[in-house]
Parts: C-alpha cells; sequence; structure tokens
C-alpha cells in the first residue's frame, strides 16, 4: 500500500473540432506530450485506465476502445481498463488509477482521456447527450423545464430574432435545459441575476486568451456575453461550454517510484473521491467535496486553485458555492467582486474551464488536472496564479435525481 501518490507527468492536446483527426491521432499527441513533459519511459507505466463516452456513438466503437486507442501508439500488453462516465469520465479515471497505486497493485499508472464530440450533423450530435441521464425519465421532464423556460422568456420579452437564431442553429443538448432550470432556482431564492452569470463567463473566456491549448482563445466582456443569442433563459451561447475534441491525460505513480526514477516537478495528490448521485434528495456535490477536504486534512480556505465543471456559467456559480469557495447562495456577488478571478481569492478556472478551454466529454477531468499541475508548478505564464499551493478540481457527469451522476473531487499539493 503507498501512503503518497503523486502525479508525475501530464500531457494535453489542443482542444478544438477536428474533423481530420482521429481517436487514435489524439492519443498519439497526448501521449507525446506526456512523455516530453518530465521524459519519462511510457514502458514504466504498468497499468492504464482509459477514458471515452462518444465513441460508439460516432464510429461504432463501443468496446475495447483504450486497448483499441493505446495498442496502436505502443502502450500494450498492460492492464487497460476502459472508463465511461459522462462528463466525469476522465476524473474517474484518474481516481481508478489512484485506487490502483494506493492499493499497492501498482506503482506507475495512466489516466488518458481521448474525445471526439464534434459532428456536422448538430442534431445528431446533441441527441447523444441524452444518454448521460436516465433515458425513460428524461424525455417527460425535457418537455416540463421547456415550457417552464418558455414561460420564463416570455416575461422577459425575450426577443423572436433570439428564438428564430436558435432554432437556426441546431437546438442544443438537454443538459443545458437542466442548467437553465437551476439557474433560474437560484436566481429567484438567492438574487442571483443574469449578470453575474455572464460575469463568469467572460472571466473564463478571458483566461482562455492565455492558454494556447483552449479551443476559444478570445476575449468576451460581461455585455457581449448578454447580448449572444438565448440557449435556454438565462443562459446565453457564451455562457454555455462548446462542443469539441481532444485528449488530455495524467501519469501517476507511488513514492517508490518516485524515489527509484526523481522528478522535482511531481505534485502531491492529497486526495481523490469519486461519488455516486441518488433519486432521492441529495447533494452529492457537497457530499464529495467534505470527502475530499477530510482525506487531504485540508479546508475550502486552504485552495489557492480551482478547476471547477462549468458546463455552463450557471455550473460554476453552483460549484464555487458547493466546494465552499463562498457562502451558499452568494456565488453570484462573490465572482462579481473579482475574488474568483486571477489574482483573486481563489483563481478559478484559468484555464478558461469548459466554457472556453472546451469540453470533449471523456478528457475534460484530465484537463483540470492538467490545468492544475501547470499551475502548481508555476508553469503557466500569463495565467498563472500567485503562488499556489493547494489546488482542487471538481468534475461531474451526467445526472441523477436533481444532481450530478457521477462527481469527482481531488486535491492536490506543490511539494
Amino acid at each position: 500500500m503507498s501512503d503518497k501518490i503523486y502525479v508525475y507527468s501530464v500531457g494535453m492536446s489542443k482542444f478544438g473540432k477536428f474533423l481530420d483527426k482521429s481517436i487514435k491521432d489524439l492519443t498519439a499527441e497526448t501521449l507525446k506530450s506526456v512523455k516530453s513533459d518530465n521524459d519519462i519511459d511510457l514502458s514504466n507505466i504498468e497499468a492504464a485506465w482509459f477514458s471515452n463516452t462518444c465513441w460508439g456513438m460516432t464510429d461504432f466503437q463501443h468496446s475495447i476502445r483504450g486497448q483499441v486507442a493505446l495498442t496502436s501508439n505502443g502502450v500494450d500488453k498492460i492492464p487497460i481498463t476502459n472508463v465511461e462516465n459522462a462528463c466525469a469520465s476522465g476524473s474517474t479515471a484518474f481516481n481508478g488509477a489512484w485506487t490502483a497505486i494506493k492499493a499497492g497493485v501498482f506503482d506507475c499508472a495512466l489516466a488518458i482521456g481521448a474525445e471526439k464530440v464534434y459532428q456536422e450533423d448538430r442534431a445528431a450530435m446533441m441527441k447523444g447527450f441524452i444518454t448521460y441521464t436516465d433515458v425513460e425519465r428524461t424525455r417527460t421532464l425535457m418537455e416540463q423545464m421547456q415550457k417552464m423556460a418558455a414561460k420564463q422568456r416570455a416575461e422577459k420579452a425575450a426577443s423572436q430574432k433570439s428564438d428564430e437564431k436558435q432554432k437556426k442553429k441546431g437546438g442544443h443538448s438537454v443538459f443545458m435545459d437542466f442548467y437553465a432550470a437551476g439557474a433560474r432556482a437560484h436566481m429567484k431564492e438567492y438574487g442571483t441575476t443574469q449578470r453575474q452569470l455572464a460575469a463568469i463567463a467572460a472571466k473564463n473566456h478571458n483566461n482562455s486568451t492565455m492558454n494556447p491549448l483552449a479551443q476559444y482563445t478570445f476575449p468576451m466582456t460581461v455585455d457581449q456575453v448578454m447580448e449572444d443569442y438565448e440557449v435556454a433563459y438565462p443562459l446565453t451561447r457564451a455562457m454555455c461550454a462548446p462542443v469539441g475534441d481532444g485528449a488530455a491525460a495524467a501519469v501517476l505513480c507511488s513514492e517508490k517510484f518516485l524515489k527509484e526514477h526523481p522528478n522535482d516537478k511531481a505534485i502531491l495528490i492529497r486526495a481523490s473521491i469519486l461519488r455516486s448521485g441518488s433519486w432521492q434528495r441529495d447533494n452529492v456535490s457537497k457530499r464529495a467535496s467534505t470527502a475530499a477536504y477530510k482525506m487531504a486534512g485540508l479546508s475550502p480556505k486552504d485552495i489557492n486553485v480551482a478547476e471547477v465543471h462549468d458546463a455552463t456559467a450557471y455550473g460554476e456559480l453552483e460549484q464555487i458555492e458547493q466546494m465552499g469557495f463562498c457562502p451558499l447562495g452568494k456565488g453570484g456577488p462573490f465572482t462579481e467582486s473579482g475574488e474568483t478571478e486571477i489574482g483573486g481569492k481563489i483563481a478559478v478556472n484559468t484555464s478558461g474551464g469548459l466554457l472556453s478551454r472546451g469540453h470533449p466529454l471523456g478528457a475534460s477531468g484530465l484537463a483540470q488536472i492538467y490545468e492544475l499541475v501547470t499551475q502548481l508548478r508555476g508553469d503557466a505564464g500569463k495565467r498563472q496564479a500567485d503562488n499556489p499551493k493547494f489546488a482542487l478540481a471538481e468534475n461531474g457527469g451526467g445526472t441523477i435525481g436533481s444532481g450530478p451522476a457521477a462527481m469527482c473531487v481531488h486535491i492536490l499539493e506543490a511539494l
């Protein structure tokens, strides 16, 4: 059993829309990045966890995805575990590798996620998102939420022009309706404003201009976010993560391996938590974060930089509250005051987050790890947070009941 587990090396491809690249290609790019990060010999990897959610839907590669992607790139013969856990797949792969090393089964393991979400047929692409829910229950719920959103639009006098733009774009994923419903409830209960949500999106878009691997690298003002077309009230397009492709990875190791292969850029994993949602009244985000802080022996006030699951701007608002970075209901004012900016009380989504770095589902959780390791090493360049010591990654996946079906929280420490 290993007492201490480290992130030894990380890698990531450029995120974007790549019709000319395959999962194998993206895997190759990321393995090359992992190897060059610390000149690690990939033959030292004893096991791998491969994360992907869409390959079966797009190319009928439903099974042995990791074996197909990795053996094509020279990583073979070792145990390869395939991970599919909706948007939390990459973080779940990380937790799987961590668990195996913690148990003393392996000393060096790879967690890698590669995903191609983008298709030219937008309607077909969006239909796939329903599979990250209890499909049997979701169709009825969608109808109810869409009626509520339509009523809200009427009350806010949303323009017919915005509705026409939405239709021309081919619709959106069911999760945008889920997030919009959560945002409306938060606005009603706590007085959160649409402009505060826009401040989150603008911050993340501006952070991504300093991240060369981000899908979007253009700045946005709060007003520009507000003026973008409506997806589902109160969310505009700029408040919603784009679809795209990409891959990211991390090599984890035991203390024994680190002593045998010294690396002054290794980062300590203080906590790795995976929890599941429930149809009963539940708060899986709070359960997961509480467990992570307990394992790490830390509290929210110790965290200096965080990557949270901002599939929408409301997602970030909700999670900075649930992670304990600000009081419940205060996420809007906390953000609007600048506390989550680089240089603020806690820098959140310095990478640009899902909103702007991009959200290739199976790779997103590991892209968070890539960013936080880069931050803790002090290698983030213009987007570098001020000398961070502790970092937190929160990544949710799918929907069960009123919250995520899967939830991972990891806490890392600079040595």
